[in-house]
């Protein structure tokens, strides 16, 4: 037994030591200046990876940045990840960090998650491979804002969610929130509806994804994580299945015009080509059906979670500020007032919606549903006094940025009327909530399209409160405590 205690105490000791001093060992240009101030912990290879990831309120920095920050300055070193690594707090860095991706850094996932993503989510992959999906990714993105049917299914789905809350005193949001997500971007992705058996085995799989995708990274049978990775192949075995079926219809289709099979009505065998995101993909020729079917999955992940937290904190703002509520009633009701009865909503009814847009803005900036994002120094880099080493991890906080109140006045305060004059500031040094630089999210839009068509119907038939313990909290995903659970008082749905 003494023997094993030592044996542990040994391994302790040398890992801490490694922790400590073997990254300084690989340091060759000390004339670029000196590493910033920081610590690098107390545990052998995860440094400060637990305290900085430590759940706090998503509406603060947390305690962690909050003590290194007023201990180190804005920019500072530590050791997360397994990874020696730069953590930016300050608003010049970050925006050189994003803006010189490819250049001077790369995106740097921990292996587990490309474990969980695949090695061709566009969310890892890097260089010349991330630049052809994003070229591809901007296209479809294009081309689905330009269909009629995309924002009408949005607004009937809408409906339909809204429908379910007639004669219930309280629903809990972000079931509600992932539905309606989940509804409108796998119809729009795969052509299904709630209704096909597909559609519930691939959300089965889906909900297992992510849960595992925000777990441990043990890759043991029976763990979360061990659960997503086999999740994943089940859904890419369901999108090429879809693929298949979807090529053997349109050959059955061009057989059919070409051999004239369409008089009057068309043969039993004719199926009519579908208008979705899939429908699209299989006409790029420049992707493999792996990368298809890799594109499917970054889709679905981005148009599930991520847009329907963004709902869940627009809907819990408002309900703390009555004035925003007011504004965005009286929008709404303008808009609605200015079309005929049961005519959906279009383009340009979107950008008549001004305050909405920056109650979404504001919203994504006291949220912050992406608290940072992963990068890696490609060469010994020079910023200001600090030298940022090659091969360490890089961190830059979007959220610190977002809280900072030397950038943005009375920065915990919601105040979308804020962005009235500071619109120009969306896509630059102020405000990232989508990322920045060439690895900005390409579906940005697509989710406050769907926000604020939500947001026009639920303003019109519904008033809300929500419990003050009810709180958005950092993990670092971000989830509400209990769900967001709205009171809900009605007008006349």
């Amino acid at each position: 037994m003494l023997v094993f205690w030592l044996v542990i105490l040994v391994g302790f000791v040398f890992g801490l030591i490694l922790n400590h001093f073997l990254p300084l060992l690989f340091l060759k240009n000390k004339r670029l200046g000196a590493l910033p101030r920081g610590s690098f912990g107390y545990l052998p290879l995860l440094g400060e990876t637990l305290p900085f990831l430590y759940p706090h309120p998503s509406t603060t920095i947390g305690t962690f940045l909050q003590e290194h920050c007023s201990r180190y300055g804005k920019v500072f070193k530590s050791h997360l990840f397994f990874s020696p690594t730069i953590v930016s707090c300050d608003q010049e860095l970050n925006y050189f960090i994003l803006q010189n991706e490819d250049k001077l850094f790369e995106c740097s996932y921990p292996k587990t998650i490309h474990g969980v993503l695949g090695k061709i989510s566009m969310l890892v992959v890097v260089g010349d491979t991330h630049k052809r999906l994003r070229n591809v990714a901007l296209s479809l993105v294009t081309t689905i804002k330009s269909k009629p049917d995309f924002l009408t299914h949005i607004e009937k789905t809408t409906i339909q969610i809204l429908d379910s809350w007639k004669h219930k005193k309280q629903v809990i949001f972000c079931q509600e929130a992932r539905k309606f997500t989940f509804n409108v971007i796998v119809k729009q992705v795969l052509g299904l509806t709630p209704e096909e058996p597909q559609t519930a085995q691939i959300l089965e799989d889906f909900l297992t994804f992510m849960r595992g995708l925000i777990s441990f990274p043990l890759y043991i049978p029976g763990t979360p994580y061990a659960n997503a990775v086999k999740a994943r192949i089940r859904i890419s075995s369901s999108v090429k299945q879809i693929i298949k079926e979807r090529r053997n219809n349109n050959i059955i289709n061009n057989n059919n015009i070409n051999n004239g099979n369409f008089c009057g009505k068309m043969n039993i065998n004719f199926q009519e080509k579908r208008n979705d995101f899939l429908e699209i993909l299989l006409g790029v020729d420049t992707l493999s059906d792996d990368e298809k079917v890799s594109f499917v999955l970054d889709a679905l992940l981005g148009g599930y979670e991520t847009t329907s937290i963004l709902m869940a904190m627009v809907v819990h703002f408002v309900a703390k500020s009555p004035a925003t509520l007011e504004q965005l009633k009286a929008e709404h009701e303008g808009i609605r007032s200015k079309k005929k009865k049961d005519v959906s909503l279009n383009w340009e009814d979107y950008k008549m919606m001004a305050f909405t847009l920056n109650v979404i803005n504001e919203s994504l900036r006291c949220g912050n549903i992406v608290k940072f994002v992963h990068r890696k120094a490609l060469k010994d880099i020079k910023f200001k006094d600090y030298l940022i080493p090659s091969g360490w991890k890089v961190l830059p906080i979007l959220s610190t940025v977002h809280l900072d109140p030397s950038v943005h006045s009375n920065p915990l305060e919601f105040h979308p009327w804020r962005w009235e004059t500071q619109r120009q500031d969306q896509t630059g040094k102020k405000f990232t909530p989508f990322g920045g630089g060439s690895r900005c999210c390409p579906g940005s839009e697509l989710a406050r399209v769907e926000v604020a068509f939500f947001i026009h119907h639920l303003v019109q038939n519904f008033r809300w409160s929500v419990e003050d313990d009810d709180q958005p909290i950092a993990h670092p995903y971000v989830e509400f405590q209990r769900g967001l659970v709205l009171n809900l008082d009605h007008f006349a749905i």
